[in-house]
């Protein structure tokens, strides 16, 4: 389970103490030890619901679509850090 935790860290660039390590990796078998109980429940007998249908009666209160003004563009940029041709500028996140 420790090789686990550590591939894991790793795949989300932490680095963990082994104290970490160890407390995460507690928290781990706790989630796996409660998956594996709930697959032991015989659910033999629950009702299945269609997927279109509601549960418990609930459903999506949606409103009607009305075409508003929208905010100008120059009210839009007005905090922006910077901006070019109307838009906003932003450093780049991805490497080309």
């Amino acid at each position: 389970m420790n090789m686990d935790i550590t591939h894991i860290a790793r795949l989300a660039r932490l680095a963990l103490t082994d104290e970490e390590l160890e407390h995460y990796q507690d928290q781990l078998s706790a989630i796996l030890d409660y998956a594996a109980r709930l697959n032991e429940l015989d659910l033999s007998s629950a009702a299945i619901l269609a997927e279109d249908a509601p549960p418990l009666g609930r459903y999506n209160v949606l409103r009607d679509d009305i075409v508003t003004p929208s905010l100008p563009r120059d009210d839009a940029l007005f905090n922006a850090a910077a901006t070019e041709e109307g838009q906003f500028l932003i450093q780049a996140v991805l490497e080309e």
